[in-house]
Order: structure tokens, then C-alpha cells, then sequence
């Protein structure tokens, strides 16, 4: 039996209620939503919609400009549930120093059981890049994306990369979903963003509070925000080029040869 959230257990959010009103499926919900969309296909499922509207799942801006639309009603109405948890259920914990930032980066990956998300172009510390494939060998069953914003500034980097290829087929769908999920974002008016986030927690790095030169700071933040972090990812990573074969990494340049790895 699926296990009842505290969400569950307090009735239909604002969301549900407003399909409710209307005596709409979820089949219905995207309907509306993919009139609403170029070329007539959104790519929102009901699946999506159920989600959504249990907080199970962060509704992305651009959806919820649309259903605000269909339901004629403000976000902080239509979406309070999925925003209230935040505010409840997380407090950031500091990390300053090296070897706490590192510790918690690593327990992040070791602890991920069903999805892990890693952010950014600047990755060198090796403790960190083979705990990812380690983890990645020992659960097949894992969902490992990585988004980089640029090339990577590293060789270690863009080795890293092609450790994975080796360890899995970007292509395969042995264990019913893709699990390697390698993107770029080209723009370069995007802002990177740092993250490495799974189901159980993640970790923000920040400016050092040490020196300018350091990468020795972050927040550790608990599931309620990692899990929003998954979403922040995926999203990013639908928008990425794909980076899935070793000829396009390959042709990734290195932007810093040399320094620490």
C-alpha cells in the first residue's frame, strides 16, 4: 500500500480543488494546457497533473502561468502547497571548511537511491567525481544527470565524462528508464548554477567565506529543498544539448589545462 503524506491526509489542495469544480479529469486538465501550448503539445501528461496537484511534484513557472490562466486564479493560491513545505521542513546547515563542503558532497552521492543531479562546468575534486562512479556502478538503477554550462573548466572534468560513457549507454533502457543523462547549456548569458542534489539532501556551494580563491563554503539543505533541486535539474536538462556520445564530449574544449584536480 502507498505510503499517505501529511499532504494526502489534509485534502485536496487548491490545485485539485480547482479541477474538481469544474468536473474535469486530469485528461482534461491537459487538454487545456496543451491548447495553451506551441504546436498544440506541451508534453504534460496527466501523471504530471496528479503530481502536481498532490505536491509530489514543483509545477515549472511557465506551467504554472498556464494553469493560473485556465483556472483563472493567482500562483500563491493555486501552488501554496507546494511552496509551503519549504519554509516548514528546511533549515540549511552551513558548511565552512573544505572537508565539510567535500564530506557532504560525497555522502549526497553515496546516499542517492533513485535519482542523482549534479550542476555546473567546474567539478575537479576526484574524491567527489569517483564517488559518482562508484555509485553509479553499484546502482544500475540510479538516474544520474549532469548539466554543464559550458565547457568544462578541467580536464578532469571532461575525463570524468567519458568515465561514464564507459560505465553506461546513454541509450539503454534495460531497467525500464534512461539513466545517464549528460547535457550542456550553450548560452552563455545562462548563469551557472552548482549543485549536486538527490532524494535525501543536497548541497549549494557558495562564495568562500575564507578567500576569494577558495571553493571551501555551502548549504546543506534537506530533502523537502533537494527534492525541488531534482525538478530544477530535469527541467534544465530537457532544455540542454545532449553531450551523450564520446565524439561530442571529446570535442568539448578544456577551458583551464593544469591546477589542482
Amino acid at each position: 500500500m502507498a505510503r499517505r503524506t501529511e499532504r494526502d491526509q489534509e485534502g485536496p489542495t487548491p490545485l485539485r480543488r480547482a479541477r474538481q469544480v469544474r468536473n474535469w479529469t486530469l485528461e482534461n486538465v491537459v487538454e487545456q494546457v496543451d491548447l495553451r501550448a506551441p504546436g498544440g503539445h506541451s508534453g504534460v501528461t496527466p501523471s504530471m497533473v496528479s503530481a502536481w496537484e498532490l505536491g509530489r511534484h514543483t509545477t515549472s513557472i511557465g506551467h504554472r502561468k498556464t494553469l493560473c490562466e485556465i483556472y483563472a486564479q493567482p500562483p500563491d493560491v493555486l501552488f501554496a502547497h507546494q511552496d509551503e513545505s519549504l519554509g516548514r521542513h528546511s533549515v540549511p546547515q552551513l558548511l565552512a571548511g573544505f572537508p565539510d563542503l567535500q564530506r557532504a558532497m560525497v555522502d549526497t552521492v553515496a546516499d542517492a537511491r533513485e535519482c542523482l543531479v549534479v550542476m555546473g562546468s567546474r567539478s575537479r575534486d576526484m574524491a567527489y567525481l569517483q564517488a559518482i562512479e562508484t555509485v553509479l556502478e553499484q546502482r544500475p538503477d540510479l538516474v544520474y544527470y549532469r548539466v554543464l554550462f559550458g565547457p568544462p573548466h578541467h580536464r578532469v572534468l571532461k575525463a570524468h565524462l567519458v568515465r561514464l560513457l564507459e560505465l553506461r549507454d546513454p541509450d539503454d533502457r534495460s531497467v525500464g528508464v534512461k539513466t545517464l543523462r549528460l547535457g550542456l547549456v550553450d548560452d552563455p548569458l545562462t548563469p551557472e548554477r552548482f549543485f549536486c542534489a538527490s532524494e535525501r539532501q543536497a548541497v549549494v556551494p557558495i562564495p568562500s567565506l575564507t578567500s576569494h580563491e577558495a571553493f571551501d563554503s555551502g548549504l546543506l539543505l534537506g530533502a523537502a529543498a533537494a527534492v525541488r533541486l531534482l525538478d530544477h535539474g530535469r527541467q534544465t536538462y530537457a532544455a540542454a544539448r545532449r553531450i551523450e556520445t564520446a565524439r561530442q564530449i571529446s570535442e568539448l574544449e578544456v577551458l583551464r589545462e593544469g591546477g589542482r584536480t
